[in-house]
């Protein structure tokens, strides 16, 4: 049996976590769930922006080495939207 690469495994898992976040989202019994599933979907999503930019057949080091720079990128960008809406929406008043 063929063993699939880390980053194609990644792929796989960070999918399921975003439908599970879906499906938690979507039930109406436990606002706890609700958030569960808020907090699941929203990492499940930021971390698959990053892994959606490393080649499928990359293995756990070479992927690792460029996840923490997409997640930084990401993180920095993250952080100006931020702190940048509110003064852009005050410039348009």
């Amino acid at each position: 049996m063929l063993r699939q690469p880390f980053t194609a495994t990644v792929h796989i898992v960070l999918v399921i976590l975003m439908l599970s976040g879906f499906v938690l989202i979507g039930q109406q019994f436990d606002m706890t769930l609700y958030k569960a599933g808020l907090i699941l979907l929203t990492a499940s999503t930021i971390a698959q922006i990053a892994f959606g930019n490393i080649p499928p057949h990359f293995d756990l080091k070479r992927a690792m080495r460029l996840f923490w720079p997409f997640m930084g990128i990401i993180l920095i960008v993250f952080v100006l939207g931020f702190v940048l809406t509110p003064l852009l929406y005050a410039l348009g008043r």
